[in-house]
C-alpha cells in the first residue's frame, strides 16, 4: 500500500498534472546564478521553488516532487522557520500569484558529510498541501536505474548569483544548458573529490552560482523533465570552465521513498 501510494506521489502525480510536463513550454536557446544564463520563460519551470528566511530573503533553490513533499540540499541548512515558495519567476514582483508554504518537517541525509558533501540532498515536508495549476507542480524523479551520461545535455535553473564577484542576484528565474560529463572526466577537474553520489554538468561556458543551490538539474526523458541532480557544489568563483556538481538523485532515489513513504 505505501509503496503504490509512493508510486503515484512520486512517478505520476494528479490526473491534470503530471510530472515533469510544465504546461508553460520553456523556450531553450541552444538546446540552447546562473552565470551566462538567461531569463527562463515565466512559469515554464514549476517545480522550481525559492527557498527564504521569514525576510523573504532567498538562500537556496528546490524541486516540488509532488503535492506535499520539496527536495533542496542538505548544506542549505534549511529549518521549520523557513518559506518554500512555489510559482515565483520575478522575485521584484508581488503581482505573481506565488503560494507561499510552510515546513512541517525536516530530513537531512544522515549520511550527509560537510566535508566531502557526500549525500547532499534534504527532503521538507510542506505543512499544507500545494495547489497544482499551470506555474506550479512537480518534477519527475528517476529511478535508482535511471543512468544519465556524458554528453548529453540538461537544464540547470535558479535565482543564484549572475557574477560571483558582484554578487548580483537576478530578479528574474534564469536558465541554462549544460553538458553532463561523466564522473572521470569531472575527476580531471576535482580529483577524487567526486563520488557516485555525484554528477557533474558544465565546464562549457556557464556554471550554477550561489544561491541556486538545491535547485534542479534536470534531464529529458520520453517528453518529461527528470531531476537528475540537485545543485551541491563547484568552483568558489562559479568559473564557467569547471563543472558544476550536482548530488545524483538515482543514487539517493531509495532514501526518498524510504522518507515519504514513513512520513
Amino acid at each position: 500500500m505505501a509503496l503504490l501510494f509512493l508510486l503515484s506521489c512520486i512517478v505520476l502525480i494528479g490526473s491534470t498534472y503530471g510530472c515533469g510536463v510544465p504546461a508553460i513550454k520553456p523556450i531553450i536557446s541552444g538546446y540552447a546564478r546562473i552565470v551566462n544564463g538567461e531569463n527562463a520563460v515565466s512559469g515554464s519551470w514549476p517545480w522550481q521553488v525559492s527557498l527564504q528566511d521569514r525576510t523573504g530573503f532567498h538562500f537556496c533553490g528546490g524541486s516540488l516532487v509532488n503535492n506535499l513533499w520539496v527536495v533542496t540540499a542538505a548544506h542549505c541548512g534549511v529549518t521549520t522557520s523557513h518559506r518554500v515558495i512555489l510559482g515565483e519567476y520575478d522575485r521584484s514582483s508581488s503581482a505573481e500569484p506565488i503560494q507561499t508554504m510552510s515546513i512541517s518537517r525536516v530530513f537531512k541525509h544522515p549520511n550527509y558529510n560537510t566535508n566531502t558533501m557526500i549525500n547532499d540532498i534534504t527532503l521538507l515536508k510542506l505543512s499544507s498541501t500545494a495547489s497544482f495549476n499551470s506555474r506550479v507542480a512537480p518534477v519527475c524523479i528517476p529511478t535508482s536505474s535511471e543512468v544519465f551520461n556524458s554528453p548529453e545535455r540538461c537544464i540547470t535553473t535558479g535565482w543564484g548569483y549572475v557574477d560571483a564577484y558582484s554578487k548580483l542576484s537576478p530578479n528574474k528565474l534564469q536558465q541554462v544548458t549544460l553538458p553532463l560529463l561523466s564522473n572521470t572526466e569531472c575527476q580531471r577537474y576535482w580529483g577524487n573529490k567526486i563520488h557516485s553520489t555525484m554528477i557533474c554538468a558544465g565546464a562549457s561556458g556557464a556554471s550554477s552560482c550561489m544561491g541556486d543551490s538545491g535547485g534542479p538539474l534536470v534531464c529529458a526523458r520520453n517528453g518529461a523533465w527528470v531531476l537528475a541532480g540537485i545543485v551541491s557544489w563547484g568552483s568558489s568563483t562559479c568559473s564557467p570552465s569547471s563543472p558544476g556538481v550536482y548530488a545524483r538523485v538515482s543514487t539517493l532515489r531509495s532514501w526518498m521513498d524510504q522518507i515519504v513513504a514513513s512520513n
